[in-house]
């Protein structure tokens, strides 16, 4: 080497030795640490709650870390850039040029996310749909209260995005310092939250004595959660109500310590964004009450009235819970169909005893004749004594309860579907979200295609939303929506036809006049208006498509029974269903009376006589004595019913959503119908009986 080269590289070599070393996050244990050569810039320890920790990896001079269901992001000198709530665990964290793709994964479901700093924020370029799970939802406030008293005022430097961390600091502020206080409020309430921790936090501010606080924390919760997709036309079951904060059960608490005033704050919050949660129609009406007692009739009115009008578009417009009505009338229906029939067979059974063992006895009784000749005693059996018609309303009744025994499968299949996770959370979409609906058995049709579209159009995957809600057309709610994705891509002319054509096909819906600027007045418009003005209003399916989606109707059922009877047996996914062996045994003796209509009679009516024990069942069992006739099916049937309906008394078995037997009215009711259905009965036989001794008397004379 020259002397010249010598000399420069020499004082390169000087400047490399002595210039500081690269700056690196390393992560040990669980501390962070910022390492600048040997010298130490910062570091975070997290504790053991915050859960799971991946990374770090650094992007353009800023730290990203994997902190439990979040991410946060640090600049080189450890202060907080953003935090971002994601749906799961936080599995892994990836560059992509300036962003940063993030991996998350939850209970059955894997989402990727892609952040981006811009400014002193982190922003999330996908939609992120909160997953009704605790973990999730509440793990800013958990981690919160993990800390320590004593390192409660080090953590809220440390991360001042956690709002739980300034609320108890403002808790913990004596009364002499209000301008801290103070502080310590604005500092939680400013600061980026999804609507489930804005809920639980407007909980714990009001608890604490902040209501103006909590008034804000409860307004920026419905503006999250409006963002995100969220609405109130779609129902919300109480798991997903709880992870979301549980506002009903704080209202409900509100309500037991007779803090109206609050307690309206909540009321009205759950009206606007959750109107349609599991249980609301018991509070509402507890409300109103209360308002009633205070003297606040119109509002209690006003509340009832909204009720009322929750129950458009649900099942048989019996509200949010209606398949528990259909369920409990299918059950009571069934259990007098069985009652019914017992006392059907065994009233005919009692007539033909003494008949059925003079003609097997020759075969060598009642019993043996089986083994000694079959057919004959087949050709024997109690039903081949009763007459074709008697036969025939045996047969009905067995067709009655196998009907009503599918509508109980469905009603209980219809339940399940609805009430399940995919459909109550208060929006479609999302990792979550998409999981359990894909564990739903949809039944192929508009209903499906307008469900699964809903979903791929709020996760922003307009293309697969217009091939799904094509499929779905003539259906007038598929149509609203391909206008509001025309409209989106800026086609008025379009979008305005398609909601014309939706509001033609379907004139009460609310969504297609409101995009024309009708202005109806509904819950779901007026939050629209509200916290999406401007947006177009997507159509949601009321309750009646959903239950085609997920079960289909009742013809769906029994069509799928005929196809492959064994089906009853088992759900789709492969559990086993407490009705399917009764469905199915009910069915086989169906077609046995059916067939039995084909043997000719054993014995005539004059060799059957009335026996005593005939009389005696004629006598308790109305209606069973002379199934000959409609009457005798009609009085047997609705003898059935009252019993039925009594039962409940004897506190074997209840129907929880029918009027309760115990009370005065009812009861009193149905001892008075059962009266007279036997005194009925009595009169029939009676003069029955009149009339066969005037022939009896009229043959002999002659």
């Amino acid at each position: 080497m020259t002397p010249r080269a010598r000399s420069f590289l020499l004082p390169l070599a000087l400047a490399a030795l002595h210039a500081p070393a690269q700056a690196v996050p390393v992560l040990e244990g669980r501390t962070l640490r910022y390492e600048n050569g040997p010298r130490l810039a910062w570091q975070r320890t997290y504790p053991d709650a915050a859960g799971t920790l991946t990374g770090p990896l650094e992007v353009s001079g800023t730290t990203y870390l994997g902190v439990g269901p979040a991410v946060y992001a640090y600049t080189a000198a450890g202060e907080v850039v953003g935090r971002a709530d994601l749906t799961g665990t936080v599995t892994s964290l990836e560059a992509v040029g300036s962003a940063v793709r993030v991996g998350v994964q939850g209970s059955g479901y894997a989402e990727l996310f892609t952040l981006e700093r811009q400014g002193d924020s982190l922003t999330v370029q996908e939609r992120v749909v909160p997953p009704p799970d605790p973990a999730v939802t509440g793990w800013l406030a958990r981690v919160a209260d993990a800390v320590p008293a004593a390192d409660l005022n080090r953590a809220a430097q440390e991360d001042p995005t956690n709002p739980f961390l300034a609320l108890r600091q403002a808790a913990r502020t004596p009364d002499s310092d209000p301008y801290a206080r103070l502080s310590a409020l604005r500092r939680a309430l400013d600061t980026t939250l999804s609507f489930p921790a804005w809920g639980q936090l407007a909980a714990r501010l009001d608890a604490a004595g902040f209501p103006s606080a909590a008034d804000v924390a409860l307004d920026r919760a419905r503006k999250d959660a409006a963002a995100r997709g969220f609405d109130p036309e779609l129902p919300v079951n109480r798991a997903a109500l709880g992870a979301y904060g549980n506002p009903s059960a704080y209202a409900g608490t509100l309500l037991t310590q007779n803090k109206l005033g609050r307690a309206e704050v909540w009321m009205r919050h759950l009206r606007t964004l959750h109107p349609r949660f599991e249980g609301a129609p018991a509070l509402y009406a507890r409300y109103a009450e209360l308002l009633d007692a205070q003297g606040r009739a119109g509002e209690a009115e006003d509340w009832r009235q909204f009720t009322r009008d929750l129950r458009r578009g649900t099942l048989y417009n019996l509200g949010l819970e209606g398949t528990r009505d259909v369920r409990d009338v299918v059950r009571l229906a069934a259990l007098a169909l069985v009652i019914a029939l017992a006392g059907g067979l065994v009233t005919l059974a009692a007539r033909a005893w003494r008949q059925q063992g003079l003609d097997t006895r020759p075969m060598g009784g009642r019993y043996r004749a089986w083994l000694t000749r079959p057919l004959s005693r087949a050709r024997r059996g109690l039903l081949g004594y009763a007459s074709l018609p008697q036969r025939f309303a045996l047969a009905l009744l067995a067709a009655a309860l196998f009907v009503v025994l599918i509508g109980w499968q469905w009603s209980n299949d219809a339940g399940a579907g609805l009430r399940s996770a995919a459909l109550s959370t208060g929006t479609y979409g999302g990792g979550w979200v998409s999981a359990q609906l894909g564990a739903l058995d949809l039944q192929p049709g508009a209903d499906t295609f307008l469900l699964t579209g809903l979903a791929a159009q709020l996760d922003g995957d307009d293309g697969a939303a217009r091939e799904r809600y094509t499929r779905a057309l003539p259906d007038a709610c598929a149509r609203n929506n391909l206008g509001v994705i025309a409209q989106t891509r800026g086609d008025e002319p379009q979008a305005r036809e398609l909601y014309r054509a939706a509001l033609a096909a379907q004139p009460g819906l609310a969504a297609a006049a409101y995009n024309l600027g009708l202005n109806p007045r509904t819950p779901e418009t007026t939050f629209q208006a509200g916290y999406r003005p401007g947006e177009p209003r997507l159509c949601y399916p009321d309750q009646r498509s959903l239950t085609r989606a997920v079960t289909g109707d009742l013809g769906t059922l029994l069509e799928r029974f005929l196809r492959a009877p064994l089906s009853v047996l088992t759900t789709p996914a492969g559990e086993p269903r407490p009705l399917g062996w009764l469905i199915l045994l009910t069915a086989l003796l169906g077609l046995s009376l059916f067939l039995s209509l084909l043997l000719p009679r054993a014995a005539t009516d004059a060799d059957l006589g009335r026996p005593g024990a005939y009389r005696v069942l004629g006598w308790l069992i109305p209606g069973s004595a002379f199934l000959d006739g409609a009457w005798g099916l009609v009085l047997l049937i609705a003898w059935a019913t009252v019993i039925a309906a009594l039962l409940p008394l004897s506190s074997l078995l209840r129907f929880p959503t029918l009027p309760d037997p115990a009370g005065p009215a009812v009861s009193g009711a149905l001892l008075t119908l059962l009266a007279g259905l036997y005194l009925l009965n009595a009169a029939v036989l009676v003069t029955a009986e009149v009339q066969r001794r005037r022939r009896a008397h009229r043959e002999g004379g002659a």
